[in-house]
């Protein structure tokens, strides 16, 4: 018995150590990372999942930084939280290397003030509360130029910078605050950009109030799951996606966290 055991091919003993390790991969959970705006919808999928058999870890984090490092750093297997304009100036500030995989919601983004009922009372000097990163920050621009308030540079999209601002006839003074702190501005600004999912979060005021919404046919803003490129023929995301996507308890879940202030990025 010991011959026969000696004398199996090496090639066959690798073979079965591949498959035992690929079997251990294959148990090992899904880890999501997330932010708190996200994880409702995202817990209601990672329980549809392991009732499918799939184990799925969701790991919530507090700001907008991390769960690109945890990515890169290969502690997370996906991240769900951002777009591709947030996602393309993430890499270009720290040099990751991550991708979008696929598509999820897109949320819509408002105007919102405690002080006045439409935007033509906005007195001259008004204050104005944007988000303060580069990407964000741009949105709240072209919200503004939206409701009439700035003119902006031709083509700036959402690259757009105060420097871009050619007109500003009220002479709003923007003031720029991190975006997740934007609904604490609501008391202190005259105008804040609003995100209805935080709004909802806080319950301090009402997420469907704005003075007005940016719209939903700004594409480049659907929020994506994103990994690392080698990551991409793993089965465990292609399973999970489609249950995000697909599931009608997620599909309540969605509608629960952002009621009609969203649209989903993938056709149902």
């Amino acid at each position: 018995m010991l011959k026969t055991v000696l004398a199996r091919p090496v090639a066959a003993i690798a073979l079965t150590l591949g498959l035992f390790g690929a079997a251990q991969a294959n148990e090992a959970p899904l880890k999501v990372g997330t932010t708190a705006a996200f994880a409702p919808p995202l817990e209601a999928a990672v329980s549809e999942a392991r009732k499918q058999g799939l184990k799925v870890e969701l790991i919530e984090f507090s700001d907008w930084i991390a769960p690109n490092v945890s990515l890169a750093n290969g502690d997370i297997d996906v991240n769900y939280y951002q777009h591709v304009p947030f996602l393309e100036n993430a890499k270009h500030a720290a040099g990751f290397d991550l991708v979008p995989y696929a598509p999820g919601i897109i949320n819509n983004v408002g105007l919102y003030s405690k002080r006045y009922k439409s935007l033509d009372e906005l007195p001259e000097g008004a204050s104005v509360a944007i988000a303060n990163d580069p990407i964000n920050s741009g949105r709240g621009l072209q919200l503004l130029a939206k409701a009439g308030l700035i003119t902006l540079k031709p083509g700036v999209g959402y690259k757009a910078t105060e420097d871009d601002i050619v007109a500003n006839p009220k002479k709003l003074k923007i003031l720029q605050v991190e975006a997740v702190q934007l609904v604490r501005a609501y008391d202190d600004a005259d105008l804040v950009q609003g995100y209805p999912h935080y709004i909802r979060l806080a319950n301090t005021f009402d997420a469907n109030s704005a003075l007005l919404f940016d719209g939903l046919d700004h594409k480049e803003y659907v929020i994506q799951f994103v990994i690392k490129p080698q990551s991409k023929d793993d089965p465990r995301l292609a399973r999970f996606i489609d249950i995000y996507q697909h599931s009608p308890v997620v599909h309540s879940a969605l509608d629960k966290a952002y009621g009609k202030l969203y649209q989903p990025g993938w056709e149902r």
